[in-house]
Protein backbone atom coordinates (compact mmCIF):
# COMPACT_ATOMS: atom_id res chain seq x y z
CA UNK A 1 0.00 0.00 0.00
CA UNK A 2 1.50 3.24 -0.84
CA UNK A 3 2.34 6.03 1.65
CA UNK A 4 3.37 9.46 1.11
CA UNK A 5 6.35 11.33 3.35
CA UNK A 6 6.39 14.78 3.28
CA UNK A 7 9.55 16.79 4.33
CA UNK A 8 11.80 20.13 3.60
CA UNK A 9 9.55 22.23 6.36
CA UNK A 10 11.00 24.61 8.43
CA UNK A 11 11.53 28.24 9.47
CA UNK A 12 12.48 30.75 6.66
CA UNK A 13 11.90 34.52 7.05
CA UNK A 14 9.60 36.47 4.10
CA UNK A 15 11.23 36.35 1.25
CA UNK A 16 13.35 33.62 1.59
CA UNK A 17 12.27 30.29 -0.55
CA UNK A 18 11.79 26.31 0.57
CA UNK A 19 11.60 23.03 -1.06
CA UNK A 20 8.98 20.86 0.14
CA UNK A 21 9.62 16.80 -0.82
CA UNK A 22 6.66 14.23 -1.11
CA UNK A 23 8.27 10.72 -1.58
CA UNK A 24 6.13 7.59 -2.98
CA UNK A 25 6.63 4.64 -0.21
CA UNK A 26 5.71 1.26 -1.53
CA UNK A 27 4.37 2.39 -4.72
CA UNK A 28 5.45 4.75 -7.96
CA UNK A 29 4.01 7.71 -8.33
CA UNK A 30 4.96 7.88 -12.73
CA UNK A 31 1.23 7.66 -13.02
CA UNK A 32 -0.60 9.32 -10.19
CA UNK A 33 -1.15 13.63 -10.33
CA UNK A 34 0.59 14.67 -7.02
CA UNK A 35 -1.38 17.64 -4.92
CA UNK A 36 0.11 20.15 -2.46
CA UNK A 37 -2.28 21.40 -0.37
CA UNK A 38 -1.75 23.32 3.17
CA UNK A 39 -3.46 23.94 6.45
CA UNK A 40 -2.89 27.06 8.74
CA UNK A 41 -4.39 26.81 12.04
CA UNK A 42 -7.91 27.63 12.79
CA UNK A 43 -8.19 27.61 8.76
CA UNK A 44 -9.38 24.80 6.49
CA UNK A 45 -7.60 23.01 3.93
CA UNK A 46 -7.07 24.64 0.79
CA UNK A 47 -5.29 23.45 -2.35
CA UNK A 48 -2.09 24.76 -3.61
CA UNK A 49 -1.30 23.61 -6.61
CA UNK A 50 -1.25 19.90 -8.73
CA UNK A 51 1.16 18.59 -10.93
CA UNK A 52 0.41 15.90 -13.52
CA UNK A 53 2.45 12.67 -14.78
CA UNK A 54 3.78 14.92 -17.83
CA UNK A 55 4.67 17.55 -15.32
CA UNK A 56 2.10 20.00 -16.22
CA UNK A 57 0.95 22.08 -13.56
CA UNK A 58 -2.72 23.15 -12.43
CA UNK A 59 -2.38 25.97 -9.71
CA UNK A 60 -5.49 25.71 -7.17
CA UNK A 61 -3.93 28.88 -5.45
CA UNK A 62 -3.95 32.20 -7.45
CA UNK A 63 -1.86 34.00 -4.84
CA UNK A 64 1.00 31.29 -5.30
CA UNK A 65 1.17 31.69 -8.98
CA UNK A 66 5.25 32.99 -9.81
CA UNK A 67 6.51 32.26 -6.33
CA UNK A 68 5.74 28.16 -6.38
CA UNK A 69 6.39 25.91 -8.72
CA UNK A 70 6.31 21.97 -8.78
CA UNK A 71 8.81 19.47 -10.20
CA UNK A 72 8.69 15.05 -10.17
CA UNK A 73 11.53 13.47 -9.84
CA UNK A 74 10.62 9.66 -11.10
CA UNK A 75 14.18 8.30 -10.27
CA UNK A 76 13.70 9.31 -6.52
CA UNK A 77 9.87 8.56 -6.92
CA UNK A 78 9.62 12.21 -5.36
CA UNK A 79 7.67 15.19 -6.30
CA UNK A 80 8.93 18.56 -5.06
CA UNK A 81 7.14 22.08 -4.58
CA UNK A 82 9.63 25.15 -5.04
CA UNK A 83 8.38 28.03 -2.68
CA UNK A 84 10.14 31.13 -3.51
CA UNK A 85 9.50 34.59 -1.92
CA UNK A 86 7.33 33.01 0.89
CA UNK A 87 4.83 35.40 2.93
CA UNK A 88 3.81 35.26 6.40
CA UNK A 89 0.34 33.96 4.56
CA UNK A 90 2.04 30.94 3.44
CA UNK A 91 2.67 29.67 6.84
CA UNK A 92 0.64 26.30 7.26
CA UNK A 93 1.20 22.54 7.53
CA UNK A 94 1.40 21.39 3.74
CA UNK A 95 0.67 18.26 2.51
CA UNK A 96 0.76 16.22 -0.69
CA UNK A 97 -1.74 13.34 -1.70
CA UNK A 98 -2.01 11.21 -5.18
CA UNK A 99 -5.05 12.11 -7.07
CA UNK A 100 -5.58 8.44 -8.49
CA UNK A 101 -7.60 9.21 -11.70
CA UNK A 102 -4.41 10.49 -12.46
CA UNK A 103 -6.34 14.39 -13.00
CA UNK A 104 -5.56 16.93 -10.85
CA UNK A 105 -9.39 18.33 -11.05
CA UNK A 106 -10.58 14.71 -10.22
CA UNK A 107 -11.53 14.41 -6.37
CA UNK A 108 -10.55 11.16 -5.20
CA UNK A 109 -7.11 12.25 -3.72
CA UNK A 110 -5.35 9.34 -1.22
CA UNK A 111 -3.43 8.57 0.22
CA UNK A 112 -1.72 11.65 2.12
CA UNK A 113 1.15 12.12 3.98
CA UNK A 114 1.61 13.98 7.23
CA UNK A 115 2.48 16.71 6.66
CA UNK A 116 5.45 19.16 6.93
CA UNK A 117 5.33 22.82 9.07
CA UNK A 118 6.46 25.54 7.39
CA UNK A 119 6.54 28.73 9.23
CA UNK A 120 7.23 32.43 7.71
CA UNK A 121 8.52 34.81 10.39
CA UNK A 122 10.92 37.36 10.51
Amino acid sequence: QMQLVESGGGLVQPGESLTLSCTGIGATLDYFALGWFRQAPGKTREGVLCVYSTGAITYYKDSVKGRFTASRDNTKNTVYLQMNDLKPEDAANYYCAAEQSGDCLGANFMPWGRGTQVTVSS
